[in-house]
């Protein structure tokens, strides 16, 4: 059995604690969510108040530290192991590093012998009304500085304003930029049109798919022409699409579909329709003329997957496949499920272990579905992950041996032996 630990702890309490985090921010459904102007706007002016070169708002989950937003560093996200921001996780309460170089927590850090020469760090909880810390927000700073209690006041009101957007986004229906659903409303509605088909019996579909090398574009060309590229699929989708159905922006680039009375045939038929949609649409502005893909998933209600979380996995699964193939392709996940079993699956968030290697290599993961027979995971890279290996949850007892059936640079679907 494996030992859990929570960020270098494995007390009950630390663990409980954590445990509680992960679910109150599985709640909200935030991680991996789009941009937002809102967030955008709190870390500026963290830069702008306190005269320094980053800010950041984090949501925290099992195995990394994702930014929400982010102004002065070029990532997204960064491993739980290589952040400041675990100390803050670790105690739960504000962290203030006036010079990393004479802190012996940070003095060795990477970030500060590096090139991003971080000097002075200021992190606070960006706690829930609840009392459970989901996350940090963040001042931070090339240069030694003091930051006193008025500056550490000042930090936790902004973090409180950017808890006050969170809470105000629970409630949002539509994306403002694509005009497609939000995640959770579009998980709200896909729910009531499953209960109808199994209620009335008849066929329902679902499609996932993402941009393939998205990231390219905001790195060459910047985020306007990837908020180009974004409008132009959703406004594709939308005129490919009919009426009835259900059209969702669920990640950055990553979009979902559910297509009552379609079959498992049709909503295939459907997604390379999509397909080649959106690889034939110029995209104009001021960077040009783009062209981008997307590798498509797609899944089917049955005796097995009777819920959204379920086909949205299999679907996953199915995308995944087809980046794996090539990308600019559809996959059905009919077509690779004889071989592998993604039955009934519950959303969930929690801190896990892969185990390799005799189990001297250990990665940690984060558990984000589960059901008996397999579960979908993210990691910070899946370089260099086995074909097949162990899968542990901290603070739960649980162990089992898993193959990978599909993945991509940070997503593994995996199958139980």
């Amino acid at each position: 059995m494996v030992v859990a630990r929570v960020f270098g702890k494995s007390s009950p309490e630390a663990i409980g604690r954590e445990n509680d985090r992960l679910a109150a921010l599985q709640q909200l459904d935030l991680l991996d969510t789009p941009r937002d102007e809102g967030f955008e706007r709190i870390v500026r002016l963290i830069k702008q108040i306190f005269s320094i070169d980053i800010g950041i708002i984090s949501l925290i989950d099992g195995h990394r530290q994702w930014y929400k937003a982010c102004s002065g560093l070029s990532a997204d996200e960064v491993s739980l192991e290589d952040t400041f921001c675990r100390c803050v996780v670790d105690c739960d309460e504000p962290i203030i590093v006036q010079d990393a170089t004479r802190d012996a927590r940070f003095a060795r850090h990477p970030s500060v012998t590096g090139k991003d020469h971080i000097r002075f760090y200021a992190g606070v909880p960006l706690r829930t009304k609840a009392g459970h810390m989901i996350g940090t927000v963040c001042a931070i700073d090339r240069r030694p500085r003091s930051f006193g209690s008025r500056d550490l006041g000042i930090l936790e009101e902004l973090a409180a304003a950017a808890m006050d957007r969170i809470d105000l986004m629970q409630s949002a229906a539509t994306d403002s930029l694509t005009e497609a659903m939000t995640r959770r409303a579009f998980k709200q509605e896909a729910d009531q049109l499953i209960s109808l088909a199994l209620r009335h019996q008849h066929e329902l579909s679902c499609i996932v798919f993402d941009i393939d090398h998205f990231k390219q574009v905001n790195d060459r060309y910047g985020h306007a022409a990837g908020d180009a590229v974004l409008k132009a699929v959703a406004s594709v989708c939308k005129a490919t699409l009919r009426a009835g159905d259900l059209f969702g922006r669920i990640g950055g680039e990553e979009f979902a579909v559910v297509l009552p009375h379609v079959d498992r045939q049709g909503a295939l038929a459907v997604a390379e329709k999509l397909c080649a949609a959106i690889a034939f649409q110029p995209i104009h502005g001021d960077h040009g003329i783009l062209h981008v893909t997307a590798s498509l998933g797609s899944s089917a209600l049955s005796i097995v997957s009777k819920d959204i979380e379920t086909l949205l996995a299999q679907a996953d699964a199915a995308m995944y496949q087809a980046k794996h193939g090539g990308r600019n392709r559809c996959v059905s996940w009919s077509s690779i499920h004889a071989d592998h079993a993604i039955g009934a699956r519950r959303r969930v968030l929690k801190a896990g272990f892969i185990l390799f290697n005799d189990r001297r290599s250990t990665i940690d993961c984060t558990v984000k579905s589960i059901g008996a027979e397999s579960a979908g995971i993210s990691v910070s890279n899946t370089t260099g992950i086995p074909s097949e290996f162990i899968l542990a949850i901290k603070g739960e007892g649980f162990e089992t041996k898993c193959r990978v059936i599909a993945q991509d640079r940070q997503h593994l679907e995996v199958a139980f032996r």
